[in-house]
């Protein structure tokens, strides 16, 4: 994970403690969390399982908002 260009949610929050990281690396999309400060576990994603979950998350918030309410995790 070394070779690994991370960089953070635009949906951060408190100074980036409550997010996400996204990461490429050669032929896998890799996820942590910020507050582990690189140390955590890391999800591993092909790019097409990364399309995937992405997209299931991008009709599970607008479902949400459809039905007048936004869910914030």
């Amino acid at each position: 994970m070394k070779q690994t260009r991370w960089r953070k949610s635009t949906y951060s929050s408190n100074g980036g403690a409550s997010c996400i990281e996204v990461g490429q690396a050669t032929r896998l999309i890799a996820v942590r969390d910020t507050k582990q400060n690189g140390t955590g576990p890391v999800l591993r994603f092909t790019p097409a399982a990364w399309r995937r979950f992405a997209d299931q998350v991008k009709r599970s918030l607008w479902s949400d908002l459809k039905l007048g309410g936004y869910r914030r995790l």
